[in-house]
């Protein structure tokens, strides 16, 4: 009992806090499944008696959207596996190896982090096109993959540098190479981490509008679906419900990626605050 009266406080300020951050997609997910009469109502419930399916018939009926889903898969996708596997790869070297000007390449990678994506869209513009790859998914996937590796690279250098060396050296002596000291020993070990900085690399692409809307200029079929909100956005009269039932979409990928790697995201989370 006295534990509990010493909790309640902190219990409390929780569950506010999680109702805080839930309201907006409760409010998005109500959006979606309102009559259009409730959605443009001049006084608001937060609640429906009469829940409708025509804003996501209207979202699953555009004509692209299933190829604007597509490529956002593959872009995300991508990206997670790519960033992944170069991350892990750069914090083995940097971690494992003594080499020149390694202290340097690591507070590089610090510092790429503090700059603005905003303040590169137009150099990047200007990269993609001489390079010919405007209308492109590689246009959105090779930017993703170098914002999102100074991140992950960091992160993975906890984990490598928490792997004993005692470890590595005892398989060398059993006859392991490097090579699969490295894949069947060390990947495991640091893959918690490689989870958590995979959620983060996915959520940036899957949800990204600005790459997506500046180098995806002419060619619609490259774009990806928070592009696809767009077409609900009449100057005069915006289509909100069929704006929150896209979103609805959109997010629910999100949770199933969350939910299958939940597990493994909370041990590396916990690994890095430990680290």
């Amino acid at each position: 009992m006295v534990r509990f009266f010493r909790r309640w406080p902190a219990d409390a300020v929780a569950l506010l806090v999680a109702a805080v951050v839930a309201f907006p997609l409760y409010w998005m997910v109500l959006g979606a499944f309102r009559p259009a009469g409730e959605v443009e109502s001049a006084e608001p419930r937060p609640w429906t008696l009469s829940p409708s399916v025509d804003s996501f018939r209207r979202v699953f009926g555009q004509q692209e959207f299933g190829r604007y889903f597509l490529n956002s898969l593959v872009v995300a996708g991508t990206v997670v596996i790519v960033s992944g596997l170069i991350a892990f790869l750069a914090a083995t070297a940097v971690t494992r190896f003594r080499f020149r000007f390694r202290t340097t390449l690591l507070i590089m990678f610090l510092v790429a982090q503090m700059v603005p994506v905003e303040a590169l869209t137009i150099p990047l513009f200007f990269l993609m096109r001489d390079f010919g790859q405007l209308n492109t998914l590689g246009a959105l996937i090779l930017p993703h993959i170098a914002f999102s590796l100074p991140f992950a690279i960091w992160m993975l250098r906890g984990f490598v540098k928490g792997v004993p060396e005692a470890l590595e050296e005892a398989a060398y002596l059993d006859g392991a190479s490097r090579t699969r000291f490295l894949w069947q020993i060390l990947f495991p070990l640091v893959l918690p981490g490689l989870v958590a900085t995979s959620v983060f690399s996915f959520i940036s692409a899957w949800n990204d509008f600005l790459f997506a809307k500046s180098f995806i200029i002419s060619d619609t079929s490259r774009s990806t679906l928070p592009m696809a909100l767009l077409v609900f956005f009449k100057p005069d009269d915006p289509d909100w419900g069929a704006v929150m039932a896209g979103s609805t979409v959109m997010t629910i990928p999100v949770l199933v990626f969350f939910v299958l790697v939940q597990r493994r995201l909370v041990s590396g989370l916990g690994g890095a605050v430990k680290d």
